[in-house]
């Protein structure tokens, strides 16, 4: 019975699980340190099942419509709608599958890492009814079928990263850098919001496939289109708007750096449904996929350049994520540009597309350990300033094992999955067009001097003297790191296996615009 209701409700219980956690963890947080640690554990660790059990269904038996309020939530039609589906509905496709689990996997490591990450800190409870608040903006924002509820699930996601960012405060410029984001994230906001009146001032309507149906790409559409690029490619932190990303992803805790990382990636799950999905069919694919290219070199460039120069080894991680989100943009942008060509889809643009996405979970999952080996050093050290470490290699070795493999794996060095990824994007795009194939090899060569240049400053050398008792952390913190370190390596070995049974079906649900509008106006 259980097991049916949960089944039935995944999709609402995804969200409601931890909105849950995030209210009532103060409460739990009255009755002492352990009692709210177990009850962070319990709800990260539900969601997450929550989310396989829902992408399991998604992979087997196709998208699942969840209609809130309806006797019948897997039917999204409302009987006394007219055939428009009115209500706030979740249309989870392999697309959003995959992003959710995503999400829920880096959620738990998060929250089991922070577990004694901030032990001399105050306001623990708050931080993480925060971080759970996360977590909701983001699985929100990837199955949810209407833009307005879109615009909702981002804003939450936006006001809970700005406060995590300023957690820290570090005499006023972690809370500098939090009102820098939460300004990002508002004007971000307000651009898509205008967007979504734009459309909804035209078709009467705010689901994503009701107006994709309806789409007649006429100006103001056209004009819609350029805002939701803007303001999603602003929040994921794409050149020439990445100004927001340093300050913020190195005055951040380092468990909430690396799921800022999915956060931002939600922001270019957004581009990617507004491109293929709501407007699909109807897009000039050439243009739309050559400025996402566009966004994805500079991204690319700008962000290697920035990160040699860096001698703050967060602010150094920071500009290596702008770099790694110019791949994804530039792996999904080619299957883009060629959409319209059904020959060279089926030579390398679909390939593109998957290197793309395969390269969006691949960097959620290696960053994500860097930025927390990242902050295993500052728990031991108390600096990120790369001049001032050194030896930490003598007494930290199983977090210099975790750096290793993520920054072998960020390198696109095999056997980790950072390679699989960068493989099939560099192929694909070497078809579409050599010199985009040749600068994301020469950026690909940079990132991996800079982080040996990071990995002999900090790990290598004599001992100094002021770490002369530094040990290795404790152990949830390893365990984190070891999660995200164990995932780095099986999907750098078993990559075909990954893409069969993950990353092609989200393809594919990108692609195919046609059924994405079927299964919320015919129902299932």
């Amino acid at each position: 019975m259980i097991g049916e209701f949960w089944s039935i409700n995944a999709p609402a219980l995804l969200i409601a699980i931890p909105m849950l956690g995030a209210f009532a963890t103060p409460l739990l947080g009255k009755m002492g340190k352990t009692p709210r640690n177990l009850w962070i554990l319990l709800i990260t660790a539900l969601t997450f099942a929550t989310s396989a059990l829902l992408a399991a269904e998604v992979y087997t038996t196709g998208p699942v419509i969840y209609t809130f309020g309806a006797v019948d939530p897997a039917v999204a039609l409302v009987s006394d709608s007219g055939g428009i589906p009115v209500r706030i509905i979740f249309n989870v496709d392999a697309m959003s599958a995959f992003m959710a689990l995503m999400a829920s996997v880096v959620g738990l490591v998060a929250g089991i890492y922070s577990l004694p990450s901030g032990k001399m800190k105050s306001g623990r409870d708050g931080y993480f009814s925060l971080l759970l608040l996360l977590l909701v903006g983001i699985l929100g924002m990837v199955c949810t079928g209407d833009l307005f509820n879109f615009f909702v699930f981002l804003e939450i996601s936006s006001l809970a990263g700005a406060a995590l960012v300023a957690y820290r405060i570090d005499k006023g410029v972690a809370v500098e850098a939090g009102l820098k984001y939460a300004f990002l994230s508002s004007l971000a906001g307000l651009i898509f919001l205008y967007a979504v009146a734009l459309l909804y001032g035209q078709y009467d309507s705010l689901n994503i496939a009701v107006i994709a149906e309806r789409m007649q790409f006429g100006f103001l559409d056209k004009v819609a289109l350029a805002l939701f690029l803007t303001g999603l490619a602003m929040k994921a932190g794409a050149v020439p708007m990445h100004f927001w990303m340093p300050d913020t992803y190195s005055m951040a805790p380092s468990a909430i750096t690396a799921f800022l990382v999915v956060s931002s990636q939600a922001s270019l799950y957004g581009v990617f449904r507004i491109a293929f999905t709501l407007y699909g069919l109807r897009l000039n694919y050439v243009t739309v996929g050559w400025f996402i290219i566009i966004l994805g070199v500079l991204s690319m460039l700008v962000g290697v350049s920035m990160a040699i120069l860096q001698e703050n080894v967060k602010r150094l991680m920071a500009y290596h994520s702008i770099s790694q989100t110019g791949y994804m943009l530039l792996g999904v942008g080619v299957g883009l540009a060629v959409l319209g060509d059904p020959a060279m889809m089926e030579s390398f643009g679909l390939t593109a597309m998957e290197g793309g996405l395969f390269h969006l979970v691949n960097n959620a999952m290696y960053k994500g350990l860097l930025f927390l080996t990242a902050g295993a050093i500052f728990f031991r050290a108390g600096t990120h300033n790369l001049n001032k470490l050194g030896g930490l290699g003598h007494s930290m070795k199983l977090t210099m094992l975790f750096f290793i493999i993520g920054a072998l794996a960020i390198a696109g060095i095999p056997p980790f999955n950072g390679f699989s990824s960068k493989l099939m994007i560099y192929e694909s795009v070497f078809a579409f067009n050599p010199l985009l194939a040749i600068i994301a090899m020469v950026v690909s060569i940079l990132t991996l001097a800079s982080f040996v240049k990071v990995f002999h400053a900090i790990f290598m050398g004599p001992k100094r003297g002021e770490y002369a008792g530094v040990n290795e952390v404790p152990v949830p913190m390893l365990a984190a790191m070891g999660i995200l370190a164990l995932l780095t390596v099986l999907m750098g070995i078993f990559p075909q296996q990954f893409v069969d049974l993950m990353i092609r079906p989200a393809a594919g649900a990108l692609v195919n615009q046609g059924s994405y509008i079927a299964s919320v106006m015919g129902g299932l």
